[in-house]
């Protein structure tokens, strides 16, 4: 059995900064993107589609203001910068919609019909 300490280190050490976990799934025509996004305000996020690809990133500044005076212990929360980026293929941008509550970014992404087959006769 492994003292508790270690996975005390083991957390510590840990790059929380790699976030953004998220689930894509495809239903009713649509894919569904929900990622988590804990700590970030809407205005920090943006999202971006061009030819296929859904791209999003967060953003959070560090304010000196906000820590002048303090003296830290643990100083754990960053101030970086987040991206993740999607293939989803032929998709209607015109239509993508978003909402963030909670932490959790859905994003809605129609795809486009799929054209019919069509037979070609050889002359």
């Amino acid at each position: 059995m492994l003292p508790s300490r270690f996975y005390e280190d083991m957390l510590e050490n840990f790059d929380f900064s790699k976030g953004m976990n998220c689930d894509i799934y495809e239903k009713d025509g649509m894919y569904h993107v929900e990622m988590d996004i804990p700590g970030f305000k809407k205005d920090e996020i943006k999202i971006e589609c061009h030819k296929g690809t859904l791209t999003i990133r967060a953003k959070k500044e560090f304010k000196k203001e906000e820590h002048e005076g303090k003296k830290f212990i643990r100083h754990e929360r960053r101030y970086n910068n987040l991206e993740r980026s999607f293939y989803l293929g032929d998709i209607d941008e015109e239509k993508i919609n978003a909402s963030f509550n909670d932490g959790t970014l859905k994003i809605t992404v129609p795809t486009k019909a799929e054209s019919q087959k069509r037979i070609i006769t050889i002359e």
